[in-house]
């Protein structure tokens, strides 16, 4: 049989933790954190990762895992995610996906296609002509080879861009073609999966909310720490949205009320994204959140009996 899994997804700030831990202590579940910020170690507050108090209350996997400068990637997260579910699932316990990195949960899910692996010389090619000619450029580029890609990328989104250009130059073939021929594969899992449906301006007001929440709770001296005990400022983790304004702010780049400024409206943008991304899967329901909790809870329990 394949084992269950019941899966919380939704942009940052929109309550996917909080509902996880009550369906956890309901369900008798653990929880798997689909975050690609809280595998590093040290990167608490700004990653909003669970606290100890929330990890003693049920458990959780997938924290820690990795130091700053490791690697991880959606196959990372994948294997791990499947040793986790085996698991808890021999344990008889329920496992439960919880966060907000859409591509953890489509690797884990839907599985990764079998497009051709990063190409750094060629990657850092892309990522100068992109300052030096824009992202319209390279989607233009994109638009020729893979249009059905460059329809649904925005320009902003350049890391997709070169994504995809990544793959037709070294493969010939266009990113597009691979995500169709990986269609037809089949999950390892029987899945429930939800996405929290907030109305935009309750987002966002949870969204700065948080931002003042974390820091009041220490952000920059969180920063201040890691660059102290030796975490290099170009590490992946420290390139996130809330790490890198500080680090800026930290560098001189601008003042504090800049840095506040700049936090909250990236994570909105983020927030976008993610919103976004969960409208392409298919198999994601969306539930009015906080007001329709008892219907993710009423129907977590039978996918689960």
């Amino acid at each position: 049989m394949k084992p269950r899994v019941l899966v919380i997804a939704g942009p940052t700030a929109s309550g996917k933790s909080a509902l996880a831990l009550d369906l956890a202590a309901a369900l008798n579940g653990e929880i798997i954190c689909a975050d690609s910020l809280t595998v590093y170690r040290g990167f608490e507050i700004g990653s909003a990762k669970p606290t100890a108090a929330q990890q003693r209350q049920i458990p959780h996997h997938l924290l820690d895992i990795r130091e700053p400068t490791e690697p991880f990637t959606a196959a990372n997260f994948k294997l791990a995610a499947k040793a986790a579910i085996a698991d808890i699932w021999q344990r008889g316990k329920r496992p439960i996906l919880a966060g907000g990195t859409g591509l953890y949960l489509r690797a884990l899910l839907r599985g990764l296609n079998d497009a051709p692996g990063e190409d750094p010389a060629l990657r850092e090619m892309l990522q100068k002509r992109a300052v030096q000619e824009g992202a319209e450029v390279l989607l233009a580029e994109l638009a020729q080879v893979d249009p059905a890609t460059a329809g649904r990328l925005h320009p902003h989104n350049l890391i997709r861009i070169i994504r995809a250009l990544e793959v037709f130059l070294t493969s010939g073939r266009p990113l597009s073609y691979f995500q169709a021929e990986h269609g037809f594969s089949e999950s390892e899992y029987h899945s429930l999966q939800f996405c929290l449906d907030l109305p935009r301006p309750e987002l966002y007001q949870r969204i700065n909310s948080r931002v003042d929440i974390m820091l009041a709770n220490g952000l920059v001296a969180e920063v201040e720490g890691l660059l102290r005990s030796g975490v290099p400022a170009d590490c992946k983790p420290l390139q996130a949205i809330g790490y890198k304004e500080v680090l800026a702010h930290l560098q001189g780049a601008y003042d504090h009320s800049e840095m506040v400024r700049l936090i909250k409206r990236n994570t909105r943008h983020f927030a976008k994204r993610q919103l976004t991304w969960f409208r392409s899967e298919p198999a994601m329901q969306w539930v009015a959140y906080p007001e329709n909790s008892a219907t993710i809870h009423s129907a977590a329990a039978t996918f689960f009996a």
